[in-house]
């Protein structure tokens, strides 16, 4: 309106003074603009790997200025130290561990840490509540897709998949024999799940159309979803001596570090096969490398342990009666890209100020 009224008066005072003055004001607001938008700085965002679906870095890109890690490695946490500082967003994966240290460096202007990952276990969650850090996770997404790997894992290591094709490149395979490679059938066996959450449960329903006479399982709670496969909730001994096959899928948690330890292979049954796709740390290494080696077990199958990715002159590799595969659980390409997209929305929902618009919030209590 100023602006309108002082035209108004020059245009009065004649055409070549109208002129001067209004390309002076023009130039003025102009310059006004420019300055405004040179100081709304665009939020920056940590990428803590470089191969991301291409769409969480391209939702991320349009809002934010990305600093990417650019190497195929875990970034060590000296480079994360470096790069973490002045950022407002973190988008980072199940191996990078951010805690009080990470977040001290980081500074105050940290609003928001985006795991591409169901499991938190990498974040000191207390430090961040601490700080008023919103964290988004991506759970739900990979339930199918980590089940599926699971009931593949089971195959694998009962019907001795990976040690028959190994065998038969060797020229093992001299002619068809009626004993050789057999393993154990899931038809009739009994199947025990230790933690029956949502993977859980799923595996479960899985197996059932396998005819498996009976499936068991340890949780907190009992589970009315278990009703659909006649699902019977046991203690983890009862567990330990009734199972055929053991499916691992719980929490990561102080009570489940280590619960697969010396003392329980040794109650399991020397048929019995081991199934982790949950947290290494829920296994003590080195009683099932020994249970493996003095067949206190028959075989197991991990899709995680410790470290990861594991050494290869690691005791469990040489293990022909082991079924060892690189962290794959929601490895499918729908998934993945699902996971990416959640993780590049929560950070955004964050960063534009609406915490309350991020699809997956981790509630810290």
């Amino acid at each position: 309106m100023a602006l309108l009224s002082r035209i108004n008066c020059v245009i009065r005072a004649g055409t070549g003074v109208t002129l001067k003055i209004f390309r002076m004001e023009s130039n003025q607001i102009l310059s006004r603009t420019v300055s405004d938008l040179q100081n709304t700085k665009r939020p920056k965002v940590l990428v803590t790997f470089p191969h991301i679906p291409e769409i969480g870095i391209e939702l991320l890109k349009n809002k934010c200025d990305l600093i990417i890690w650019d190497k195929p490695v875990a970034i060590p946490r000296e480079e994360l130290m470096k790069k973490i500082v002045g950022v407002d967003g973190v988008y980072c994966l199940l191996t990078d561990k951010i805690d009080n240290e990470i977040l001290e460096v980081a500074g105050p202007q940290l609003k928001v840490v985006g795991t591409m990952s169901v499991g938190y276990n990498h974040l000191d969650l207390k430090a961040l509540k601490a700080r008023n850090i919103h964290v988004g996770y991506t759970p739900g997404i990979l339930t199918n897709a980590t089940a599926e790997l699971t009931i593949a894992l089971v195959l694998a290591t009962s019907r001795r998949l990976f040690e028959a094709n190994a065998a038969m490149l060797r020229g093992e395979w001299t002619a068809w024999s009626p004993t050789w490679m057999c393993g154990p059938g899931l038809k009739g066996s009994t199947v025990g799940i230790v933690g029956l959450g949502r993977i859980g449960i799923k595996v479960a329903e899985c197996l059932a159309s396998f005819d498996v006479k009976k499936i068991i399982y340890t949780s907190r709670t009992e589970k009315k979803e278990a009703a659909a496969f006649c699902g019977q909730k046991v203690t983890f001994n009862e567990l330990l001596h009734q199972s055929d096959f053991i499916v691992v899928t719980t929490a990561l948690t102080p009570e489940t570090t280590n619960l697969f330890n010396e003392e329980a292979f040794a109650k399991m049954k020397k048929t019995s096969v081991f199934i982790n796709t949950s947290r290494g740390e829920v296994v003590d290494q080195d009683a099932l490398i020994q249970a493996l080696k003095n067949k206190t077990i028959w075989a197991a199958g991990l899709d995680v342990m410790v470290p990861e990715p594991i050494p290869l002159d690691s005791e469990l590799l040489k293990l022909s009666n082991c079924v060892i595969l690189p962290h794959l659980g929601s490895a499918n390409i729908e998934t993945r890209t699902k996971m990416a997209k959640m993780t590049a929305e929560n950070i955004l929902a964050v960063l534009r100020g609406a915490p309350e618009e991020m699809p997956s919030p981790l509630n810290i209590e």
